[in-house]
């Protein structure tokens, strides 16, 4: 079975998995088009603690919960749980936060994008394409000799600090306090209030991180490999999410074709490529789609674990500062945004090179 989990036929089962999985999880009540999103969720989370106050976007989502213990306990089971960090952390937070920024500037992460293509929005297209474009230019740096360094090995208890603070999450959100300040703060209305089932979604969420900590399931991961080497493995498994996806669609009718009146989607095609050229090659610099940072975060990797807290302060920033966008459209400052992230990552890029 360990050998299954690296073969092709491994990662395609559980790319077909999730693509199924988040289909059923938007059936039972999460947004639409976003059975799955690791951005929009993390935001939420973010919302439900009070960093940030759009009120239509507050949940403790247990998906991202799930995935980090679903992954800690593969890791755990198969004697890959090793404590490390201090791989240029700062510069790791700063990825985090452009490339949330990014993806909200989009309405979407990596994965997002590509649930709503199975879903039907053609704007996920002009999406993914930025996306590739951003792993592109990541690639080109990577092959240039960009490095943020190496990890060094941590203390055990260094790694379990992260998953603990899922745990911490998951007890607020199943005793959902309600304190002088507010907090836990929950939608009553909006993309927040949808959401399915506490203990479906997370039981879902556990074993999707299981399997993909085993497979090594990475979104931008797949188009990277792809471009530097022709490697196909975790392409594989993307092809298999989109399809696991689009045939769950079609089955419970969820599938509606079209770029305009999408849900939670704009149709700015400029800001849609220009958005995921940033997230894409902040993912390429921190070297992991966001679902990725997620599982080496439950493995004890105190980097990846970092990238993720600067990407939920990226959704803090991203909805305090008028840069995500809505429905409506591209938000005051989302352009601004994107093309300042696009600066720092790139001067990142040619900055943190062995060899110049």
């Amino acid at each position: 079975m360990g050998h299954f989990f690296t073969t092709k036929k491994g990662i395609i089962s559980v790319g077909f998995f999730i693509g199924v999985v988040a289909a059923i999880l938007q059936k039972l009540g999460n947004p639409k088009n976003m059975g799955i999103c690791v951005a929009c969720m993390e935001r939420d989370i973010i919302g439900a603690l009070g960093f940030h106050r759009a009120s239509v976007v507050q949940y403790m989502r247990p998906e991202i919960i799930g995935f980090v213990l679903g992954a800690l306990l593969a890791a755990l089971l198969f004697r890959e749980f090793k404590a490390r960090g201090g791989s240029a952390p700062m510069a790791r937070f700063i990825l985090g936060v452009f490339a949330m920024i990014g993806s909200l500037v989009f309405l979407g992460c990596p994965w997002r994008a590509l649930l709503r293509l199975a879903g039907g929005d053609g704007n996920a297209i002009i999406g993914l394409s930025g996306l590739i474009a951003g792993v592109w230019i990541g690639v080109l740096f990577i092959k240039s000799g960009y490095n943020l360094g190496r990890s060094s090995k941590s203390n055990q208890f260094v790694g379990f600090l992260f998953p603990s603070i899922m745990i911490a999450f998951l007890l607020l959100l199943f005793f959902s306090p309600k304190l002088p300040s507010g907090a836990l703060f929950l939608s009553e209305k909006g993309p927040g209030a949808q959401h399915a089932p506490l203990f479906i979604s997370l039981i879902a969420a556990i074993a999707i991180g299981f399997l993909a900590q085993r497979t090594r399931f990475c979104t931008m991961g797949a188009f990277r490999d792809f471009i530097l080497f022709f490697d196909t493995y975790l392409l594989s498994g993307v092809i298999a999410l989109v399809f696991g996806a689009f045939l769950t669609n079609i089955i419970f009718k969820q599938f509606q074709p079209g770029f305009v009146g999408q849900p939670i989607a704009h149709s700015n095609y400029i800001w849609n490529f220009g958005s995921m050229v940033l997230a894409g090659l902040a993912f390429a610099l921190a070297g992991g789609c966001p679902g990725r940072q997620l599982f080496m975060s439950g493995e004890g990797d105190g980097d990846a674990a970092l990238f993720v807290l600067g990407m939920m302060a990226g959704a803090g920033i991203a909805h305090n500062f008028a840069t995500a966008s809505t429905p409506k459209g591209v938000a005051l400052w989302g352009p601004a945004s994107v093309i300042v992230g696009l600066i720092v990552c790139i001067t990142m890029g040619f900055t943190m090179r062995r060899s110049l």
